[in-house]
């Protein structure tokens, strides 16, 4: 029994990091673009199997090789005003904006501004200062 102490551990890590591989995502936010809400540098945990998703959901997506954190402003078939600007979401599509509008590299300056939803990795749904 002595022998097999070591297993408990190693079970536990295997068990963390397949959770973590396929269910979790552990990031941090980089920049204020979603200040109030969330602070820069803040530890967030993201839920992979997300499900359905709507306006106002904080979400964590992957643009031309870059990760991001916003919240949807569009969800597919909306038409939303942004700045004096009509936008007619596309099916599959999302438009997103960072809470910060003064500090946030979002979809009002994307040339293609919506993010489909196989782009998008995880919903937030914690978030520590």
């Amino acid at each position: 029994m002595k022998k097999l102490i070591w297993l408990m551990p190693l079970l536990v890590g295997i068990i963390i990091l397949i959770l973590f591989q396929s269910v979790l995502l552990l990031g941090y936010v980089p920049s204020e673009s979603m200040e109030p809400t969330l602070k820069e540098n803040s530890i967030i945990l993201g839920f992979r199997p997300y499900g359905e998703l709507k306006t106002g959901d904080i979400v964590i997506f992957e643009r031309e090789e870059t990760v991001f954190v916003k919240r949807i402003a569009g969800c597919p078939g909306e038409e939303i005003t942004v700045d004096g600007i009509r936008h007619f979401v596309p099916s599959d599509a999302y438009f997103m904006l960072g809470d910060n509008s003064e500090n946030s590299y979002d979809s009002r300056f994307w040339e293609d501004p919506y993010v489909s939803r196989e782009d998008i990795i995880a919903k937030v749904i914690l978030s520590i200062s």
